[in-house]
């Protein structure tokens, strides 16, 4: 055979090797592919840790976003705070043979993501000289660290030149750039940081990148400050045809409101990673998502449907983490939508798949809300009530950060009650006393005295509760709103329970008020939006959550009659609302309609190449991560059935879609339980 010829084959059997493996892993419901990248409509996927957010881009070396978690200043989007978009630490470049590689410049693109291991790849072919593959990675185990990595093999002899670099975004200011190598006994580390202001000089944020390579001796690095606010260091490299090359990036970002030094903080993380080495840190990154797959929904006889809620679950896994204080915003780490605030969209939707599941990282969520309760204390003093009234957008601090031109700040009050509610879900699934002790009962008994003291009292022991916004967003200054009534009916009772729970009086006003709030009718007997509803469109699900997830209608005829009367009215509506609707017609026993709602609930929503979705059918303000939770709510509680009660997580009887063949639930509550329905 002739010599020259191995080195091909070799890399032909190589290629062939990780072609079957990315088989094998879509066919299993581990990956999503993108094979047709077209940068005029290219949505990219996320590849997150719970506290730094990556997002892929249609550039072939490069992420459209970075995304810090917990830390918000105000810039470029009117008067409120919005999360901190930060340094772009991943970006890399690439030369071949003096040719700068951009995307004009390569062929057979391909990218995907490895949901399971947590890793998004793009590979692509630089003529008839090169194959190169690009990897990220937001590692689990170290929080705030990210590894990329660029690997080449040579199709012919080449001369490579790669880079790593830093850029700061524009809003950022008094960017400095920094370079050194540490000098030890065995190793000279180098470091390349970034430093730079928040927008209004609020915080202090530090990026700093540290390097591997796949040979013992490095090459020499060279640093080269770009301008003000770029810099990178690169290297020189001979390849002969045959031959593969790894350049391997730690970089770890983080700011002032997770340490007082982000400078020198950032430089240890990267220098701790580097000294871990590479494949140390994928492996316990990828025992960290091993662990956290152990809580799974698999269904059998149905591959999109399961790549579709993996998706989802992946997303959900990926925005927050245990053992913080951070919450989750509509569109998670996935860029600045919504300002990166967080509204009920996390308690009502994100959060309860999340408890099912994960409940420590649900833990992290609430606790965000308890440790803000003094500012939900100051806000309900400020606008005449007393105990704690959550903002509708609540940011670092937990004051209200919704826009002035939006009434919802002001009036939609109903976000207090489903953060009671929970926290009282919290202690169902785990049944914790300590945490009902320490945690639920506190912010109920709160709750509740903000709803008794929020209530006017009518006639005949009728209460009412005037003037609200209505969880159909286009309903404003309205009173007896379905939901909002709903949602405070049930944390008074809640609140009852937990003081009872625990030894302690509750205020029989308590209950007073939640049997005598109206869930107002029409005269057919459906159940009336708001006292001056008469049948307009709305915006999305209102009087339907009364029957799920609030369980106050039951009766089956109602809740039929409910929903035969709303769902024509919601139009398109954002993702969660069909799923609402879905997971009630599962649990009535329909799941042909179920079906129907379940896939209408998000795949008019999916943007390219990755399928991530929006929130609205033709939206293109991706990834709508309350969406993702909606969904999940008809898979565990309506198809698989799962429900959460005061004694824990049951299961009831309902039916599969005919088009799956089992649907298996694992790793479910503190007891990680398997949870199984069959046709």
């Amino acid at each position: 055979m002739n010599k020259r010829l191995l080195p091909v084959l070799g890399l032909m059997l190589l290629c062939s090797f990780f072609a079957a493996e990315q088989l094998r892993a879509q066919e299993t419901g581990w990956e999503i592919r993108a094979s047709q990248i077209d940068p005029a409509n290219y949505y990219g996927i996320t590849v997150a840790n719970g506290m730094v957010g990556l997002v892929t881009s249609h550039e072939p070396l490069r992420v459209s976003d970075t995304v810090l978690n917990g830390i918000y200043d105000h810039y470029g989007r009117g008067r409120t705070s919005n999360i901190l978009r930060v340094f772009n630490f991943a970006g890399m470049e690439l030369n071949i043979d003096e040719q700068f590689i951009t995307a004009r410049e390569v062929s057979n693109m391909r990218q995907r993501l490895d949901m399971r291991r947590a890793f998004a790849e793009t590979t692509f072919d630089v003529g008839n000289k090169a194959s190169v593959r690009y990897t990220i990675r937001a590692l689990r185990n170290l929080p705030f660290t990210s590894m990329i990595e660029l690997e080449v093999t040579a199709l012919q002899n080449i001369t490579m030149r790669a880079a790593s670099r830093i850029e700061a975004p524009a809003h950022l200011r008094d960017v400095r750039q920094f370079y050194q190598e540490v000098d030890r006994p065995h190793v000279n580390i180098p470091i390349m940081t970034s430093v730079a202001q928040s927008p209004t000089g609020r915080h202090t944020v530090a990026a700093a990148s540290t390097f591997l390579f796949s040979e013992e001796q490095r090459p020499h690095l060279v640093h080269e400050d770009w301008d003000h606010d770029m810099h990178r260091v690169h290297f020189t490299k001979e390849l002969r045809a045959g031959e593969t090359y790894r350049f391997t990036v730690l970089s770890s970002v983080i700011g002032t409101e997770h340490v007082s030094d982000p400078h020198n903080e950032a430089e240890r993380l990267s220098l701790f990673a580097m000294l871990e080495g590479r494949d140390r840190l994928i492996t316990r990154h990828e025992r960290e998502w091993e662990r956290l797959w152990e809580s799974d929904i698999i269904i059998e006889g149905n591959l999109r449907d399961q790549i579709d809620v993996r998706s989802a679950l992946y997303h959900l896994y990926s925005f927050a983490r245990e053992g913080t204080a951070y919450s989750l915003s509509p569109m998670g780490l996935s860029g600045l939508g919504y300002n990166g605030h967080v509204f009920w969209d996390t308690e009502l939707w994100m959060y309860p798949p999340l408890l099912m599941l994960q409940p420590e990282i649900a833990k992290s969520l609430i606790r965000y809300r308890f440790e803000r309760m003094e500012a939900a204390r100051q806000k309900a003093f400020m606008n005449g009530f007393r105990g704690v009234m959550f903002p509708w957008e609540s940011n670092d601090t937990g004051e209200e950060a919704t826009p002035v031109w939006a009434l919802s700040g002001p009036f939609q009050h109903h976000i207090t009650a489903v953060v009671g509610i929970a926290f009282w879900n919290y202690f169902r699934v785990t049944q914790d006393m300590d945490f009902l002790r320490e945690m639920g009962w506190p912010l109920l008994r709160e709750v509740a005295e903000f709803w008794v003291s929020r209530v006017d009292e009518g006639e005949n022991g009728a209460f009412h509760i005037i003037n609200v916004m209505a969880a159909d967003e286009w309903a404003e200054n309205v009173d007896d709103n379905a939901f909002t009534n709903g949602a405070a009916i049930s944390a008074l009772r809640f609140a009852t329970q937990a003081a009872e729970l625990l030894g302690e009086t509750p205020d029989p006003k308590w209950m007073e008020i939640a049997n005598g709030l109206p869930i107002l009718q029409f005269p057919d007997g459906t159940t009336r939006e708001h006292a001056t509803y008469e049948g307009e469109l709305i915006k999305q699900a209102d009087v339907n959550l009364l029957s799920f997830p609030l369980d106050i209608i039951r009766d089956p005829d109602q809740i039929r009659k409910d929903l035969e009367y709303y769902i024509p009215r919601v139009g398109d509506g954002p993702a969660m609302t069909h799923s609402v609707f879905a997971t009630l017609y599962a649990r009535l026993g329909e799941e042909r309609r179920a079906y129907e709602l379940f896939h209408r609930a998000y795949r008019p929503n999916e943007l390219p190449p990755f399928g991530v979705i929006a929130e609205d059918a033709g939206g293109t303000n991706p990834y709508f991560a309350t969406g993702a939770g909606g969904m999940l709510q008809t898979v565990l509680s309506g198809f698989g059935g799962l429900e959460m009660t005061d004694t824990g997580i049951m299961q009831l009887d309902t039916p599969l879609p005919r088009e799956w063949r089992s649907l298996t639930i694992t790793g479910v509550g503190p007891k990680r339980e398997t949870f199984t329905n069959n046709r």
